[in-house]
């Protein structure tokens, strides 16, 4: 019997989310299609997945055993589907990519250089984006291939791996600010005064601030906003380096600062990669931490 991909992706991002309605937000589907869609699938399985007495639904004996099968289907296909995909040839007319500013200039200069010289007929499209926008622009199909500061936790119909390169972030401000003047800044007074944090153009629940916040969609905006002397940020170490000539700016020091970021690569697996998305992520894999 052949079971319906949506209705194994429904079932499993479901276990993932913890509810049918949070399982709909991620896939972007309604809540009566995501119970629909693990109702036939129990129908055709012919066994219960769901104890659906409590709040929220409770993965049964017989679900814990189906899931690690469906997993591992959803897996196989995926894996198949980029196979075809490669022995293809196939080469796309476009490829855009969405990335973030803690990029370090010098891997996004050789990256352009080497798919210029590999692809000069595909068309590619940079974008920058950060954390959910990420993800929304991969699942709407506006990019194909992208890279967000690492997480542990993604939507089923993303993939990922993470990457051997991790990017330095620091905090600065203007050379002006009064907190220059302060000797190993403690977090209580940081926290005094104006932070510039990233916020993105997808609604989520940011951590809640102790002081005043001004925020912005993109690491660059907020550096721009730190060199006017508006408040503290949290940045790229390399894009501060990138802009210092423009932007000066003086690192404060903070207890466990600067710290290492970890970076993940994503796609969307019902969009397979051809083969110049599929070196764009060979690429990425190789380049040295």
């Amino acid at each position: 019997m052949r079971y319906s991909p949506e209705a194994l992706t429904a079932f499993v991002e479901t276990v993932a989310c913890g509810s049918f309605s949070a399982a709909a937000r991620r896939l972007r589907k309604s809540q009566s299609t995501i119970s629909t869609a693990i109702a036939h699938l129990e129908a055709d399985i012919g066994v219960t997945l769901f104890d659906r007495r409590a709040r929220q639904p409770v993965l049964t004996a017989e679900g814990q055993r189906v899931l690690s099968y469906v997993q591992a289907s959803l897996a196989a296909s995926e894996r198949l589907d980029e196979l075809a995909v490669s022995l293809s040839g196939e080469t796309e007319a476009r490829l855009a990519f969405v990335l973030s500013d803690t990029l370090h200039p010098d891997v996004l200069e050789d990256l352009l250089a080497q798919f210029d010289s590999r692809f000069p007929h595909t068309e590619f499209e940079c974008l920058v984006g950060e954390d959910d926008d990420v993800i929304d622009l991969l699942q709407k199909g506006r990019a194909q291939v992208g890279l967000i500061e690492a997480r542990d936790d993604y939507p089923t119909d993303i993939g990922h791996t993470r990457l051997p390169m991790q990017t330095r972030m620091a905090i600065y401000v203007s050379p002006t600010h009064p907190l220059v003047e302060q000797r190993g800044v403690e977090w209580e007074l940081l926290q005094t005064w104006r932070e510039l944090r990233l916020n993105t153009y997808l609604e989520k629940q940011n951590t809640p601030a102790r002081g005043p916040v001004w925020s912005a969609p993109n690491y660059l905006m907020l550096l721009s906003m730190a060199a006017q002397g508006l408040g503290w940020c949290a940045l790229p170490c390399a894009l501060v380096e990138e802009f210092s000539r423009s932007a000066e700016l003086t690192m404060l020091d903070i207890a466990g600062w600067p710290m290492s970021v970890s970076i993940d690569l994503l796609w969307h697996k019902e969009a397979p990669l051809g083969a110049a998305g599929s070196w764009l992520r060979q690429y990425l894999q190789q380049v040295p931490a």
